[in-house]
């Protein structure tokens, strides 16, 4: 194909011995004239090849039905308040909803703010909220254009008027509270963090800071300076006021040091450190007298619960069970637990001793969310399936009654998903679970388009869960294939351990281990089998197609982290350093060298169809990873197969999208992968 021109410069580094070639470079300042002139032109010559696919109107009318279909996320009592998310299914940014009592909230409650008027096209959004403990306030953080970074702002529950209060520069964190709601804490980053225009610095090193209400950001109190930029702050405040819980983590790692200040005369004392070495996860659940209730891994690869002493003396109240435990909670009566059992969510109550185990029952599918308090005997859990988005449910820890809350979704437009049938499945070779799913009208004697999804890193679980696209492609005829690979958090600790770092390629393995078993029984063939994942899924997808472009006819790399060479240098970047290492490391560059998928591409070879898509706000995994990918791939396709470029503009990582561009961007990727593999929707 006769590609946009990309210039190749002559950059070489030097390397451990080796000689890099970098010849785009050029592509790594996003606001340069050059990079904005060749993301116009990447986009139009796609917009120009998705224009001539039959199959892009049916996908775009789907995905507008269904980002059409009225939602309501899942309820939070916070501070004697109710809130919920809802969306009729015109608006681009879900509305929160604000109620005394969850009865109120189910016949509708009152607005309490409306994301949508944040920003003219409504591509700024809410991030999370917090409630000051005496119930007055509101503090909301605001993602502008998808970006990490927050701004703070306050409202007056009772009136919904704004006040004048606002933090700015903040980062992976809310507003976490001091009992007698005077102030709140939040993790601070300075100015010299920010770039000016699209973010691609590193992120610097963060603060902890105690902010005052009606007091201006600059007299902020300075709690806590990390000494580098791999460091992170997780804060909260136990139910029982004494104490702030603060977690550090390096980076991605799970593995936490655990301190606890004493809350003391409007401010907090000297911190005890309870944890003071990367050793282990140990995450605060709530308090139990004078004892802290972790959850852990010490000594527990599928994780356990334990009571523990300011001295970190671990007494077990949970021992470890053959199910990966991944959540704890607090209830005021105990313990609410969410379990995997084969990737399958299972949420249990408890007695705060460990003893009575309740399971509850609810969907099957994906835990979207699970809010409780200790505070409170209420308990909140959303399930979703790979067609039905959300579904709540309302808990009751003391008896585990169960109430369906399906009047929170508002009324709206239909849409009916198709029926499907959902199979468990395991590759016998390196036995990696996986689950198939397909219409259940549709025969299985022979092969079909399939779409493969996967993820496989930082200890996240993957589920048989919703995502819009689903429903279109299983609609359109297609099979949907969800891949349990290792470096996920599916089973536990070792098998986090198994896909990260030198074991990082057994991830890539794992997922091409399933691809072959797909085409050895019948579900699909290579001509037929798409692979799509984002983020680190986005560098799993642009590994295994560069390792076997002879399995895929469709490779959908979305939002990744594909030069591995030089993604420490950018935002957040060097945090990943837990699941992929550092290139600094000699040893380290060898392992990230031999699977990097910029550095991999090989000229003379016939690489799959390929739709690289990306956000020009990205400031996560910055957009340079996907266009260097795509210039070099451009560059040595040896095939007919089209690559191609789309650049959202005005967006991020992915959250806060708009679902107009929600729906856009996933009517184009389904087209694409349907018009290469020979799925053929009713047209």
């Amino acid at each position: 194909m006769d590609y946009p021109s990309s210039r190749r410069d002559d950059v070489v580094d030097l390397l451990h011995g080796r000689e890099i070639a970098d010849p785009y470079r050029w592509l790594e300042d996003p606001d340069s004239a050059d990079t904005k002139d060749w993301v116009n032109r990447q986009n139009a010559f796609t917009e120009a090849e998705l224009a001539s696919y039959e199959e892009r109107p049916w996908f775009q009318r789907t995905m507008s039905a269904i980002l059409a279909r009225p939602r309501a996320g899942v309820p939070v009592r916070k501070s004697g308040w109710y809130f919920v998310g809802r969306n009729d299914g015109t608006q681009a940014q879900d509305v929160v909803y604000v109620a005394e009592s969850l009865a109120e909230l189910l016949t509708g409650g009152r607005v309490l703010i409306d994301p949508n008027t944040l920003s003219e096209g409504g591509t700024d959004s809410l991030g999370s909220f917090t409630v000051s403990p005496d119930g007055k306030y509101f503090a909301y953080g605001v993602n502008e254009s998808g970006s990490d970074w927050v701004t703070f702002r306050l409202l007056e529950i009772a009136t919904g008027d704004p006040v004048d209060d606002v933090v700015r520069e903040a980062k992976f964190s809310e507003a976490t509270w001091l009992p007698d709601s005077s102030a709140y804490l939040y993790v601070h980053y300075p100015s010299g963090g920010r770039s000016e225009g699209t973010e691609t610095k590193a992120l610097g090193a963060g603060e902890l800071k105690l902010h005052r209400i009606g007091t201006p950001q600059s007299e902020d109190e300075l709690v806590l300076r990390l000494p580098n930029e791999r460091l992170y702050f997780e804060v909260e405040v136990t139910e029982d006021d004494r104490y702030v819980v603060l977690h550090i983590f390096e980076g991605t790692d799970p593995r936490t040091r655990l301190w606890v200040y004493p809350i003391q005369d409007g401010g907090l004392g000297e911190p005890v450190k309870v944890i003071d070495e990367f050793a282990y996860e140990a995450t605060f659940v709530r308090m139990a007298g004078d004892r802290l209730i972790l959850r852990t891994d010490r000594d527990a690869p599928r994780g356990r619960i334990v009571s523990s002493d300011l001295a970190a003396s671990f007494v077990d109240v949970i021992p470890e069970a053959s199910s990966t435990l991944v959540e704890v909670h607090g209830t005021a009566s105990g313990l609410v637990t969410v379990s995997l059992v084969d990737a399958q969510p299972v949420v249990t109550l408890y007695d705060l001793d460990g003893g009575n185990p309740r399971v509850v029952e609810l969907g099957e599918g994906g835990l979207v969310a699970l809010n409780a308090s200790a505070k409170s005997d209420e308990v909140f859990v959303g399930f979703s399936s790979t067609v039905e988005p959300t579904v709540a449910y309302a808990v009751s820890a003391v008896d585990g009654s169960v109430q369906v809350l399906r009047e929170l979704v508002p009324a709206g437009a239909s849409y009916t998903p198709p029926s499907v049938t959902v199979s468990r499945r395991v590759e016998p070779g390196r036995e990696v679970p996986y689950y198939v799913i397909s219409r259940s009208d549709l025969p299985v004697d022979a092969p079909r388009p399939t779409l493969q999804w996967g993820y496989g890193g930082f200890r996240i679980p993957v589920f048989a869960d919703y995502r819009p696209g689903w429903a279109a492609w299983l609609e359109a005829g297609g099979v949907l294939v969800i891949t349990n690979l290792r470096g996920g958090g599916e089973f536990g600790s070792e098998w986090h351990d198994a896909g990260r770092l030198k074991n990082k390629q057994n991830v890539f393995d794992d997922f091409i281990a399933v691809a072959e078993h797909l085409c050895a029984t019948g579900v699909t063939t290579p001509a037929q089998l798409a692979i799509h994942g984002r983020s680190n899924g986005g560098l799993l997808v642009g590994a295994v197609m560069t390792q076997r472009p002879d399995l895929f006819a469709v490779a959908l790399p979305g939002v990744g982290v594909l030069d591995m060479l030089r993604f420490h240098l950018f935002t957040v970047g060097a945090g990943w350093a837990s699941d992929f290492g550092l290139p600094d490391d000699p040893s380290q560059f060898e392992d990230l060298l031999a699977y990097s998928p910029l550095h991999n591409l090989r000229e003379g070879t016939a690489y799959p169809a390929t739709l690289v898509v990306t956000g020009d706000h990205d400031d996560r995994v910055v957009p340079l990873h996907s266009h260097k990918f795509v210039a070099t791939l451009q560059h040595v396709q040896a095939g007919d197969a089209p690559v191609l470029a789309r650049i959202e503009v005005d967006t991020g990582h992915g959250f806060g999208k708009p679902a107009a561009m929600v729906a856009s961007e996933w009517a184009d990727l389904l087209a694409f992968a349907a018009h290469h593999t020979g799925l053929k929707p009713e047209l």
